[in-house]
């Protein structure tokens, strides 16, 4: 596997132009002058590549695709590319740190996996080509437009994010399944022994998904985060054990739903319930005999 931990390297691999700018590149793809076929690759920095009338050798029998593409650092690109040089399109590349100093100004879909593309209408890409055109005139002009270029990635990032929402109302089916395997998935995590607390990357993992992109897919169509899922889920099986097992303490409670330290899970319920462990099972008592 072949690593690349600057813009400068990975250009010269692929066949790009060298970049101006060791923070953020910009540029256009030319498929006949580039390499269309390569091992599989890792990039220590961020990539949004706008690709159009994509298609790839390794999938012949489909349909050359529209998309947005995504690639984050440590993410490796396990089966490489072998593709057709038949495709136009531009790319965005950012490094660590302008994305550590400005993280306000861009969305969780960085950190998206490869398999999770965004497709574009043709109205779409008109809009990105526009706002590129732009971005690439500054990213051109030097230091002196640095902040008018960051402006129009920001602008750009913020068109991909609606674009994103309108790709999972469209194909809700697609989602949908997602997110039911999600919910089945919690519901199932307690009918095994929990060695630690579920995790937002856990369900990810298991589904074959990046954490982010899980993540905004729960929260579009539950109008709830992934974690507020999980604390559903917690929080439901917590209250289940100290209604129904009395012989049981608030330790040997927290170990079971998997907490590593009880003085967590007594705060965490707190926080999520309104009532102390002892609180609630002192009023779930009361209210048994009441019946």
């Amino acid at each position: 596997m072949l690593k690349f931990k600057d813009f400068a390297s990975y250009n010269k691999y692929l066949g790009l132009p060298k970049p101006l700018n060791n923070d953020i590149d910009v540029g256009y793809y030319d498929p006949p002058n580039m390499l269309l076929k390569s091992e599989p690759v890792m990039v220590d920095f961020y990539r949004i590549s706008f690709k159009i009338n994509f298609k790839s050798r390794t999938t012949p029998d489909t349909k050359p695709v529209t998309a947005v593409f995504f690639n984050s650092p440590e993410l490796v690109m396990k089966e490489g590319w072998d593709v057709e040089p038949t495709y136009t399109g531009m790319y965005l590349q950012l490094s660590k740190k302008i994305i550590e100093e400005n993280r306000f100004l861009f969305r969780t879909y960085l950190d998206y996996g490869q398999h999770e593309a965004l497709y574009l209408t043709e109205e779409e890409v008109q809009e990105i080509s526009s706002v590129f055109r732009l971005m690439f005139k500054y990213y051109e002009s030097g230091k002196e437009h640095f902040s008018v270029l960051l402006s129009y990635v920001n602008v750009l990032i913020s068109l991909v994010e609606a674009f994103y929402k309108r790709q999972f109302s469209t194909d809700p089916k697609q989602y949908n399944s997602i997110v039911t395997e999600f919910q089945q998935s919690l519901i199932d995590y307690y009918n095994q022994p929990a060695n630690q607390l579920p995790s937002v990357q856990y369900f990810a993992n298991k589904l074959g998904l990046t954490a982010n992109y899980l993540g905004d897919i729960v929260k579009h169509f539950t109008q709830k985060s992934a974690l507020e899922n999980i604390h559903e889920i917690v929080i439901n099986k917590a209250s289940e054990l100290l209604g129904n097992n009395p012989q049981m303490n608030t330790t040997e409670i927290a170990y079971e739903l998997g907490f590593e330290y009880p003085n967590y899970f007594s705060k965490f319920f707190k926080k999520q319930v309104g009532l102390s462990p002892r609180e609630y099972r002192l009023q779930h008592k009361a209210k048994l005999q009441k019946q």
